[in-house]
Formats: C-alpha cells, structure tokens, sequence
C-alpha cells in the first residue's frame, strides 16, 4: 500500500518533484472532489494521461468541499478519497488543496496540458489562462 500513498504529495514536495520531470516529461493537470469515485472519473482520468507523461490530480479539501458543496459533504474525508485515486495506476501523484478554485496550484504546478470534463464551457475553466500563457493547451 506504500507505493500508492507515496502519490499523495503535499504541494512542496509536488513542484520540487515535478521541475525535475519537467524538461522531460509532459505534465497533465485535472482536479475535483471525487467524493464517491466512479467509472465517469475513472475513464476521464484515464483520457487525461493518454494525453501526456505524468498525470498530477488536485484534490480538493474536506473544507473546499463544504464551501463549495454545503456542510453535509464531503461523504468520504479528503485522505480516503485521495487513497482511491492513488490506487489508479494511471494517476501519477495527488495533492490536496483547500482553495475553492485549483486556480494557485495551476500556477505553481504550470502544468504543460489543463484538462477539464467536456461539460465545462472553455470561458470558465479555472487557470486555462494561466496554462495558455505558459505555451500550454486546455483540453476538454
């Protein structure tokens, strides 16, 4: 079970981690709650690493998620949920976030390739500006 824990970084030890695969390797961002796993995340994290090398997933906290979602989620605690991602052996690392956007984390991950599910309207996808400026591409 190690192996799979080691995936969940705490932002830090994430971007020290990634400028070393950076030069190298293709870096692919996507976040979300995942409270309550299903096949619609399992087979969209799967598209989301087809499009590149390392597959980083924001996470968002049980905080983030009451704010967001009101007081009776999240339904399963942030490690649990970040646990299941972990298991995944298409996610590359997890890291949680307590922000209500991933808005910051983009810019401090600077992923090469943004992707959000095709029901977000391509204006309103948090830090798609941020990737863009860096030479990046949003995928949805």
């Amino acid at each position: 079970m190690k192996e799979f824990i080691d995936k969940i970084k705490p932002l830090s030890v994430l971007k020290e981690r990634l400028e070393g695969l950076r030069k190298e390797k293709i870096i692919v961002f996507t976040n979300g709650c995942f409270d309550i796993l299903h096949p619609g995340h399992i087979r969209y994290l799967y598209e989301a690493k087809r499009l590149g090398d390392i597959l980083v997933v924001g996470v968002n906290s049980d905080d983030s998620i009451r704010r967001i979602k009101g007081e009776q989620r999240p339904i399963m605690d942030e490690r649990a949920r970040s646990e299941m991602l972990s298991v995944l052996p298409f996610v590359d690392f997890i890291t949680i976030f307590d922000e209500d956007t991933p808005y910051n984390l983009i810019k401090e991950i600077r992923p090469h390739i943004l992707v959000k599910g095709g029901d977000w309207e391509e204006d309103r996808i948090v830090g798609a500006d941020i990737v863009r400026a860096l030479g990046g591409r949003v995928v949805r």
